[in-house]
């Protein structure tokens, strides 16, 4: 495991890599993108005692990928020091300067993508940006419009104050929250705990932009622009995004190579949920997944 800092303009962005049990990863890179409200290594490098593989990036560095994660500017590690409110626009830009950082020092020319939530949203436009750097497009709790999502409907009444300022204040019991609101009992209490306690042990407020474009911006990306071969993963019980939004934006990604997951008994947060080895599968499945051979011209 290794720390490194990428410099994006003025700012340095934290990243956080684990490399293949063999290394080089025989099975390529991947890199984790982190949602709204914490930072990379308590979504991705969490440990909870007697809950194996609680790390997704432990769990898939066994499989024989090279693993990274990134705070975005304003969360954990990142800078946090400009007047800004870090939207979904700004993650991209992120992603940008992780990747040129990650392919300058261990050559990699290509990624496996994995966002969740606003993290999924700064990963597909990051693909739509730059499609020669993502191999494989994953997209978790995703949403595209927001029609139909209770989640967006209950937090786009507190619109006006997400607007007025640039970062909002987090704690226990918000982590909380997020395993509450859609289907209680989806996660145990040690993960919930040790997930808020890794979370508030880097900060105690996160930027405001990814729920403002959530609530006021949606579509921020174009499916007829991803050109990645993309699976996109939604929870049972996840209340971002409705079936219908997330079907409709399925079927305009142009690339044949796709999929379309339900995951049961998950709600939101999945790799904090009690059947997180699920959505293990379906990404090792996915990211491993032989190139398609086409016949003819």
């Amino acid at each position: 495991m290794t720390e490194h800092w990428a410099q994006k303009g003025s700012s340095k962005l934290f990243l956080w890599e684990k490399a293949a049990v063999t290394s080089p990863g025989r099975l390529g890179t991947i890199l984790f993108v982190h949602g709204s409200s914490m930072a990379s290594t308590p979504t991705f490098d969490l440990q909870v005692p007697g809950r194996p593989d609680s790390s997704a990036m432990d769990h898939f560095t066994r499989l024989g990928y090279d693993t990274w994660c990134v705070d975005m500017e304003g969360y954990g590690r990142s800078a946090k020091d400009r007047p800004i409110n870090f939207d979904i626009a700004t993650g991209a830009d992120d992603l940008e300067a992780a990747t040129d950082y990650i392919m300058r020092t261990r050559g990699v020319s290509s990624f496996l993508v994995y966002g969740v939530s606003s993290g999924a949203l700064r990963g597909a436009l990051f693909a739509q940006r730059h499609p020669a750097r993502v191999a494989r497009l994953a997209l978790d709790a995703f949403v595209w419009t927001g029609r139909g999502s209770p989640t967006l409907a209950e937090r786009t009444k507190r619109l006006p104050e997400f607007r007025a300022r640039n970062r909002r204040p987090i704690d226990r019991a918000f982590v909380r929250s997020i395993f509450e609101r859609d289907h209680p009992g989806t996660a145990d209490e040690a993960t919930i705990e040790a997930f808020g306690a890794a979370i508030l042990a880097l900060d105690d407020s996160v930027p405001t932009g990814t729920y403002v474009d959530m609530c006021a911006n949606l579509p921020v990306v174009d499916p007829a622009r991803i050109l990645a071969p993309t699976i996109v993963m939604r929870g049972q019980y996840d209340g971002i995004a409705s079936l219908e939004d997330l079907l409709d934006f399925f079927t305009r990604l142009p690339n044949p190579d796709k999929q379309f997951a339900v995951m049961p008994g998950i709600a939101h947060a999945s790799f904090q949920q009690k059947n997180f080895q699920i959505p293990y599968h379906i990404l090792h499945a996915f990211f491993s997944q032989p190139a398609p051979i086409y016949r003819g011209a």
